[in-house]
């Protein structure tokens, strides 16, 4: 059974990098290495994805509200259609991350292999990739448009996006961001646009493992408990941070963490 230290500090960490554009998976994977240290379980993973869920899903429940509740009116108003389509542009990115995870699977699982020394500095080579994206989405000029403005085949590479973070080291919310700002998002949409596409991708990453829940000891549960409240609140405060971070173009500071990160890392694997 883990302390309740160790869990506040898993949780933070959770909050923290789930949402940061500096790869969640690849901070765990490296840092499982260096510190020959291991997640308590499946259990304890789903609970704390659970807590980031549910930021996301409080800090956007206005516009989570908006976009269910207009398939559910016949009002003409062109604002409901335009929240109409934001749900289907989201589906369809959601589809596309689906399917070429279905079909890369076993290749992406392979990566997650922390016995594997290659796989570690390819974490590392996709963390300095993270980077680049970070520092590029400051650079981005391009007409800026609405979500609803955007296309399906938009919507799609976006979705591509979201399906290249897959790959550990390579941030889920940087990559969306980017690829989102490639295609003409607005700043402040983007965000919004990125953040509402993580709902189905956790969600998605958990509801297969719930089942362990239930074999889980009482004792453990409470404090996984715990663990899902600090990451909730962590990831609550930290989309706030990003966003403000994305509409000041200053998403450079995690391009230099991630590439340090990477850097120190890959050093540090090739001396051991």
């Amino acid at each position: 059974m883990i302390d309740i230290i160790k869990t506040i500090i898993l949780g933070i960490i959770q909050g923290l990098t789930e949402f940061l554009p500096i790869s969640s998976s690849g901070h765990l994977i490296l840092g499982q290495h260096f510190l020959n240290f291991e997640m308590p379980g499946v259990s304890f993973e789903i609970m704390l994805h659970l807590g980031t869920l549910f930021a996301v899903v409080i800090y956007f429940h206005k516009d989570i509200i908006q976009i269910v509740g207009s398939y559910f009116t016949v009002n003409t108003d062109p604002v409901y259609s335009q929240r109409r389509k934001v749900g289907l542009l989201l589906l369809i990115s959601t589809i596309v991350t689906g399917a070429l995870y279905f079909f890369f699977r076993d290749t992406i699982e392979n990566l997650f292999d922390t016995e594997s020394k290659l796989n570690l500095y390819i974490v590392c080579i996709f963390l300095s990739v993270s980077g680049f994206m970070n520092f590029i989405s400051d650079k981005i000029t391009k007409d800026r448009i609405a979500a609803h403005e955007l296309t399906f085949g938009k919507a799609a590479i976006i979705g591509l996006g979201q399906a290249f973070a897959l790959n550990p080291g390579i941030s889920r919310s940087g990559s969306t961001i980017t690829f989102g700002l490639l295609v003409g998002l607005n700043r402040k949409e983007v965000a919004t646009y990125s953040f509402l596409l993580s709902i189905p991708a956790i969600l998605g990453a958990t509801m297969s493992e719930l089942p362990n829940l239930a074999s889980t000891p009482r004792a453990d549960l409470k404090l996984y408990l715990i663990g899902a409240f600090v990451a909730f609140v962590t990831g609550y405060l930290v989309i706030s941070f990003l966003i403000k971070m994305l509409q000041k173009r200053k998403m450079k500071i995690f391009a230099y963490w991630c590439w340090l990160f990477a850097i120190v890392s890959a050093v540090l694997i090739t001396i051991n």
